[in-house]
């Protein structure tokens, strides 16, 4: 029987990207997002495609209600949901004392509050079952402080990790599995408008690497592999100027 993923982010970027990727491979996808439009056009591409199962559904995660109801409704359509992956956020954010703690406020709730919600929601879907796959999905940007535009976004991804490594802790000896995912740069409709970022990649490369990645269950992943893995170690011990020519 096939497995079943959940992927929440899933009408645009990456989080498409990766549903694209998972459906080539057989596996059942349930999708949501908060435009449907978007996911039922995903949907259909997907089914008729590669003739998996797919079902979207509405989830605005800053929602945290329904972010456990659609949770829940997943689990009783499939029966089973084997991965779940924590992917919806935004990339937002603005330099900090320049009165936009609006923004910032938004962006982090939306990336750090929103994945307590789906990583609780998930967890709880696991421990019923007695397994399954926890995928969060953090940043480069988590390693170190950032500065400008990333200061406040890079501190909810490095909240996001630090949840998963915790999560991982406490389910150390069960059959519920925990990755943590830090994507270098991958240029997508979020970031469309913006300048030129060191090592990006294309959303197709991105997320065929990322899918590469989840599908080793690792404890943690840096993806692109090369150059972000050696350079995510020396970014913990890099002098903080050297640190800031990668925001």
């Amino acid at each position: 029987m096939a497995k079943t993923i959940l992927i929440t982010g899933a009408s645009s970027g990456i989080g498409a990207g990766m549903a694209r990727e998972f459906a080539q491979k057989g596996y059942n996808l349930a999708v949501c997002a908060r435009r449907l439009e978007r996911l039922e056009t995903l949907k259909k591409e997907l089914e008729s495609k590669y003739g998996v199962k797919v079902i979207a559904k509405v989830l605005d995660v800053t929602n945290y209600d329904q972010v456990f109801q659609v949770f829940r409704e997943f689990k009783a359509e499939f029966g089973t949901i084997d991965r779940v992956i924590v992917n919806a956020g935004v990339g937002d954010g603005r330099r900090i004392g320049n009165g936009k703690f609006e923004i910032n406020r938004t962006t982090v709730e939306t990336n750090f509050i929103s994945a307590l919600a789906q990583a609780e929601a998930a967890v709880e879907i696991f421990r019923e079952q007695k397994f399954g796959h926890l995928v969060m999905i953090s940043s480069m940007s988590a390693i170190r402080g950032m500065p400008k535009h990333l200061t406040a976004y890079g501190a909810s991804k490095a909240a996001v990790a630090h949840l998963a490594e915790g999560i991982r802790a406490e389910l150390i000896d069960t059959k519920i599995k925990v990755s943590t995912i830090f994507p270098g740069y991958i240029r997508t409709e979020i970031n469309e408008g913006a300048k030129k970022l060191p090592f990006e990649v294309d959303e197709k490369t991105g997320s065929h690497l990322l899918v590469k990645a989840i599908e080793k269950e690792p404890v943690k992943a840096y993806v692109p592999q090369w150059p972000w893995l050696p350079l995510g170690l020396a970014m913990k011990v890099l002098p903080l100027r050297i640190v800031n020519k990668l925001g």
